[in-house]
């Protein structure tokens, strides 16, 4: 066979190809369906690799896009369908743009042997190895079990289609979209695989390309979602201040005491913590301390609005507390109701190491809850409060809140210096675009150590 016949044959081999469901779905993320694949032509067994490697563009940013093609062999991993994953992160790396993953297979070449569990082993190294020098998002629109659930979890944010499925098991314990949202697993749930592209779209937009780059910056005049009131809870206060339809809100049906997002304020990406209980359990605070700890490693600032009473887990706390005080980004509190002891140390204050902390006039900020301040600090007066009481409860009650209003008002905590400014909530925005201004340029020195444990 010439030169010019068989060249002929393998356009047309990759040409029935195209037609596949990995090329529909990258041609329905990239701009204008126009992409540069990589390794074409590499072979698996006695055909194509079982992975479309590419590199285009996603609303004129640059990314590198692999989709399994379960056209081939079901998509299942190969020591080829491998060696195209990791030339593909090379290659990120080298240029320092995001990686997007679709996933899309039935498992593995099991007759690759002892080849096949170097192939795992070598994307799962390469994946982490990767891990807070570029965005890594993972897409399942199909199956995606064993290892290949472990790589895909290992990513910054995962989407999942409702019709995907990701599992460590098979044989009928395979995960839905639904369980692995509730237990956190996945970030975003899209009911169908052009939901879940578009959601991509939506946070290569709003995440920098690297560790070292800036996040994108809109410089035209935004609009807000809302506007925040004393009325509203801490979350919806986050919330309403972010740019119009710019929230990407992220695990939203796990650990819901802490609801966390990305979003715009003014053009500036920021990542948004704001409680949603006055009881802060383990799974919310583990939560909000994996979102602090992926915006610290791209330099994102961390927005926290804060009204809650106390931690209910002591290990949750610890992380949250370590994450917080550990992220050198740009760090702004607001506390829209409560913040007492070590919920306003780890989130607000000192401990969280807050470049600037507002607070809502009807704020209230101490080192102790209500109840055990006022007895505390009322001593003997307390009991006497209470002496000959008919409805004990109730009078405790008025005790406390008396105590409450008179003593631990925000504007106390100001005078002592634990906040810095108390905002009107329809002033919160503006606040926020200046003090993120002021702190675009925020540099930290930190101690010569590989990483906090």
């Amino acid at each position: 066979m010439n030169i010019e016949s068989k060249m002929e044959q393998l356009m047309s081999e990759k040409e029935k190809l195209s037609s596949g469901k990995a090329y529909e779905r990258l041609a329905k993320l990239f701009d204008d369906g126009t992409f540069t694949e990589l390794d074409a032509f590499a072979k698996s067994a006695d055909g194509y690799a079982e992975v479309v490697a590419a590199h285009g563009f996603v609303r004129g940013l640059g990314v590198y896009v692999c989709a399994q093609n379960s056209d081939i062999a079901g998509g299942a991993m190969s020591k080829a369908q491998a060696a195209k994953i990791r030339k593909l992160y090379d290659l990120a790396l080298k240029t320092g743009e995001p990686v997007v993953v679709m996933y899309d297979s039935i498992g593995g070449r099991l007759n690759e042997g002892a080849e096949l569990l170097a192939s795992y082993g070598d994307v799962l190294k390469y994946s982490n190895n990767l891990s807070g020098v570029v965005p890594q998002i993972a897409v399942v629109l199909g199956k995606c079990f064993g290892t290949q659930a472990l790589i895909a979890s290992s990513a910054d944010i995962l989407i999942m289609s409702e019709q995907g499925a990701l599992s460590l098991h098979t044989g009928g314990n395979e995960a839905s979209a639904e369980e692995n949202a509730k237990h956190g697993v996945s970030h975003i749930t899209a009911k169908d695989e052009d939901e879940a592209i578009e959601q991509v779209k939506s946070l290569v937009e709003l995440l920098p390309s690297n560790n070292l780059a800036s996040a994108c910056i809109a410089y035209e005049s935004v609009e807000a979602q809302g506007t925040p009131s004393l009325n509203c809870s801490a979350a919806e206060a986050a919330f309403a201040v972010a740019d119009a339809d710019s929230l990407v809100e992220l695990q939203a049906a796990y650990g819901k005491g802490i609801r966390t997002a990305l979003a715009t304020v003014n053009g500036t990406t920021v990542g948004m913590v704001a409680t949603d209980d006055r009881a802060l359990d383990g799974k919310s605070c583990a939560k909000a301390a994996r979102f602090i700890r992926f915006c610290d490693a791209f330099s994102l600032p961390v927005i926290s609005f804060i009204d809650a009473e106390r931690f209910e887990c002591i290990k949750g706390a610890a992380k949250l507390t370590a994450a917080y005080a550990e992220a050198t980004s740009a760090k702004i509190s607001i506390v829209t109701g409560d913040a007492f002891g070590a919920v306003y140390i780890a989130a607000a204050g000192t401990g969280a190491a807050c470049d600037m902390t507002f607070a809502y006039p009807g704020a209230s900020v101490s080192a102790l809850t209500p109840e055990t301040e006022a007895v505390i600090m009322l001593g003997d007066d307390y009991g006497g409060k209470l002496k000959g009481s008919k409805d004990p409860k109730a009078d405790r009650a008025k005790v406390v809140a008396d105590y409450k209003d008179g003593n631990m008002t925000v504007f106390r905590a100001a005078a002592e210096g634990y906040v810095d400014d108390i905002i009107a909530p329809e002033d919160t925005r503006a606040k926020l675009a200046a003090a993120l201004d002021m702190l675009s340029n925020k540099r930290v020195s930190t101690l010569p150590k590989k990483h906090g444990v």
